[in-house]
């Protein structure tokens, strides 16, 4: 019998996400599609798993030094939130309140509000606010079951403003327990002391950031918002082809308001992920289907902008994979609830329950390029998992907008311990 260090056994469902190991039948085919086994079990070593099954054949093969017992429980991935703006300062409280009137988010942007006005708290801020201030919105998250998720930056469209929030989830690394993956977005929108001279900020952000922050290694990827307001299809092709040319893998905000072709642009680049694609064309999702580029949607943007959600369905039956994301922000989706996204691309999005559980697992991981380590409960990856007072994976969906989390662990140790509320 093999020593290890940790079993979690006894598990109501243990959701894999990998078909293969499905220990279910026809007669359950969302549970075979995200690898459902019943009455199952981890063997845990070190900081990965290194068998999964039924309890019996885990209990039979390994003995531990520590036990879990998760009788009553669904065991799930860690889940993993593949777009954020965690790291900023400042409140647009007033700004929703304007909104609920009647004002659009455009017209807020180009009165100087919006994005510009987290950017001059942002910039404001010292290096130790930005810390303390994601500190809080971390935990929230991790209280959700988050224990992996991307961060970017966007509000300092500065250099050493870019790079002090790019240093503060370097810190935050280190100083809480969620993963977090860091993204290059300095092509937000263009900052309003570059109004007028719109070709010297994608310069500076092409010759001066891109080199520096990738020279630092404070980012792994590059995000451009290509929208109205925000950046064109020219513009976002130089920059991501920049930034690839340092090394970061391309990403792209598209299709929130207009169609401006960004998913086939990214696909042509070979990027990771489309997110928002509220607006997309028929072309652009066949493109993203041929380009394995993820569809990263965001349905808190839609639902606090009063916008239509994005058509999940038209995604998943195209072949794209799906990715759901909170999009916390403090303008359009101030929010770091991430199951709530997940029920609502069911009951909003036109997804099922197997697919929202892959658009917070496994999908979700390889929007943010890390679908070898996290995102599935299998051989060789991380050992993060979360412990769910449910009955059933539809009823993580079914039961919204509360905390079903009562435990995670992440690097096989248990770091979280909490009720259900």
């Amino acid at each position: 019998m093999t020593e290890i260090d940790l079993i979690v056994h006894g598990a109501s469902q243990l959701l894999t996400m990998d078909p293969r190991l499905a220990a279910v039948g026809d007669d359950d085919p969302e549970a075979a599609r995200i690898g459902v086994i019943p009455d199952g079990a981890l063997a845990i070593h070190g900081t990965d798993i290194l068998d999964v099954g039924s309890s019996e054949k885990i209990l039979d093969s390994y003995r531990a030094q520590k036990t879990i017992d998760a009788r009553g429980c669904v065991v799930s991935p860690g889940l993993v939130d593949p777009h954020t703006h965690t790291v900023f300062a400042g409140s647009r409280h007033l700004e929703f309140g304007m909104r609920m009137r009647g004002e659009s988010y455009l017209d807020i942007l180009a009165a100087g509000g919006g994005i510009h006005s987290t950017v001059s708290s942002t910039r404001d801020a010292s290096l130790d606010d930005l810390v303390s201030l994601a500190l809080p919105r971390l935990a929230r998250a991790l209280r959700f079951g988050v224990t992996t998720m991307e961060i970017k930056s966007g509000y300092g469209l500065a250099l050493d403003a870019e790079i002090k929030i790019l240093t503060a989830v370097r810190r935050l690394d280190g100083e809480q327990p969620i993963r977090l993956v860091p993204t290059f977005l300095g092509a937000h929108v263009v900052p309003r002391e570059f109004v007028d001279r719109r070709d010297e900020y994608v310069d500076l952000v092409i010759r001066e950031m891109i080199p520096q922050i990738a020279g630092e290694k404070l980012a792994v990827a590059c995000d451009v918002f290509l929208d109205e307001g925000a950046f064109t299809a020219d513009e976002a092709r130089a920059i991501l082809a920049a930034a690839s040319n340092h090394g970061m893998a391309p990403k792209i905000h598209a299709g929130q308001f207009t169609d401006q072709g960004g998913p086939g642009l990214l696909a042509e680049l070979g990027g990771l992920s489309a997110d928002h694609l509220e607006v997309v064309s028929d072309e652009d999702v066949e493109a993203m289907a041929r380009g394995g580029i993820v569809a990263n949607l965001l349905p808190g943007a839609a639902f606090s902008l009063r916008d239509s959600f994005p058509d999940g369905r038209r995604f998943a039956d195209a072949g794209v994979p799906v990715a759901l994301a909170t999009d916390n922000n403090p303008g359009s989706s101030r929010s770091e609830n991430l199951p709530l996204m997940a029920s609502m691309g069911v009951t909003r999005m036109g997804l099922d329950c197997a697919e929202a559980w892959q658009g917070i697992t496994s999908n979700a991981a390889s929007a943010i390029g890390m679908s070898d380590r996290v995102g599935s409960l299998v051989p060789g990856k991380k050992a993060d998992l979360l412990l769910l007072s449910i009955p059933d994976f539809r009823a993580f969906l079914y039961h919204f907008g509360v905390n079903h989390t009562m435990a995670v662990v992440m690097d096989g140790k248990v770091i979280m311990k909490g009720t259900p509320v």
